[in-house]
């Protein structure tokens, strides 16, 4: 009888730790994720946080477009779980707690009006144009009109890639100085003497991308090297800090195999 009621003991917990198990798997996410930082990555975390919600319909997504720097100093306030920067994290930006994880690779094109008869330029031309050295587009080939160079404003991840891999930081020139990629495709597409730089994942055909070098930026030349303008999508976290378990999902599922596909479409190269 002994025996008996132990097994019976045996049967009821084991059911019950099984119950507990589904109950655990079928319990359905909740909360909000909120996300802040760099406008060239609009397109890409838009299309990772539309298709989370459309798994979790219990989670509610933000995206904040603010810009690479106001993103990095949303999550050190605590104002958003993920930061989202298109340049990698500054080693005092790591110091004071923050981790950067890359979550793909963005080419910046350069862009020109559609009319624009110059295809192709090298990168030192790009930075003697932006550093003033070079001011007239008939110098490199191109019209009689003086070259308008528009650029974002400090603090932006775009620019900060721009600058350091063409080295014009705080040499460049611009007659704009904008606060978003998309008022910097605007103002490109509105003037025929302009020159600008856009997240590739951002470009559409109001403007046209030149040939670097001879080569096209393009997911596969980013993804090979060739293309010589390119720099990380980022998501930015606190190093000591837990997610919480909606964002924590979120950052599981963006920086999965499965979210490379939604990347790619969005223009970018997934880092995994």
């Amino acid at each position: 009888m002994k025996k008996k009621t132990q097994k019976l003991l045996g049967l009821v917990m084991a059911a019950a730790v099984a119950a507990s198990m589904l109950a655990g798997c079928s319990r359905k996410l909740s909360g909000t994720v909120a996300t802040d930082g760099s406008t060239s990555m609009e397109k890409v975390i838009g299309a990772l946080g539309e298709a989370f919600m459309e798994q979790n319909d219990g989670v509610t997504f933000t995206y904040n477009p603010t810009g690479s720097s106001p993103g990095i100093q949303a999550v050190q306030e605590g104002s958003c779980d993920i930061g989202l920067s298109s340049r990698a994290l500054k080693e005092d930006e790591k110091n004071s707690g923050l981790t950067e994880t890359i979550l793909a690779l963005d080419g910046i094109a350069v862009i020109v009006h559609p009319d624009n008869p110059i295809s192709d330029l090298d990168v030192d031309t790009i930075a003697r144009l932006y550093t003033g050295e070079i001011t007239n587009w008939k110098d490199v080939g191109g019209n009689d009109a003086p070259v308008v160079l528009i650029g974002r404003e400090a603090g932006s991840g775009t620019r900060e890639g721009f600058e350091s891999i063409t080295d014009t930081k705080e040499k460049c020139q611009y007659r704009q100085e904008l606060t978003s990629t998309g008022n910097v495709i605007t103002a490109v597409a509105q003037n025929p003497d302009a020159i600008g730089y856009a997240s590739l994942a951002s470009l559409d055909d109001s403007v046209r991308a030149l040939t670097v070098g001879g080569v096209a930026p393009s997911e596969e030349t980013v993804k090979d090297g060739s293309y010589a303008i390119q720099r990380p999508f980022v998501l930015v976290t606190k190093t000591d800090a837990k997610l919480s378990e909606a964002a924590q999902a979120f950052f599981d599922f963006a920086t999965s195999a499965d979210a490379a596909p939604l990347i790619s479409k969005a223009g970018a190269v997934a880092a995994n």
